[in-house]
């Protein structure tokens, strides 16, 4: 969910950019977008519950989720989305499975996952995730 009606409640001057100082008109569209997650509902998935920001950004080529692993997240894979992790939040052992491999993850941590990629996460986390192309619940595959 965007804050588009927020974002028409307040001045100008804070919703848009202009090239020129002196410019009266506004573009014919915001300069920038805000989503504020605990706004957004949260959805199940594979890895736990996952709140997905600028889903309904057109322009945007991708989505933004703040995902709360469970301990057991489910291994999974997608034929068409790369997924970067960054690690917020870590209990102690928390690791992640890339297809045959595991490896110790750590809040500041990032993780770039291709195409194809069996993975899941080990371990209770927050994980901030970009998703491009947009997030499509059609492409999550289990073997």
């Amino acid at each position: 969910m965007s804050l588009r009606p927020y974002l028409a409640t307040r001045p100008l001057a804070s919703r848009f950019m202009t090239n020129s100082p002196m410019s009266t008109n506004p573009p014919a569209k915001a300069a920038y977008e805000v989503v504020d997650f605990a706004d957004i509902p949260s959805v199940q998935c594979p890895c736990g519950d996952a709140r997905r920001g600028f889903a309904d950004v057109a322009d945007f080529p991708g989505t933004v989720h703040v995902t709360d692993i469970s301990v057991q997240a489910k291994r999974h894979y997608h034929k068409r989305l790369t997924e970067t992790y960054y690690f917020l939040e870590c209990e102690p052992n928390a690791q992640m499975e890339i297809d045959d491999h595991v490896f110790p993850v750590r809040p500041g941590m990032c993780v770039m996952i291709r195409p194809g990629a069996r993975h899941r996460a080990l371990g209770k986390m927050k994980v901030l995730i970009l998703v491009l192309p947009k997030f499509d619940p059609a492409d999550e595959w289990f073997d």
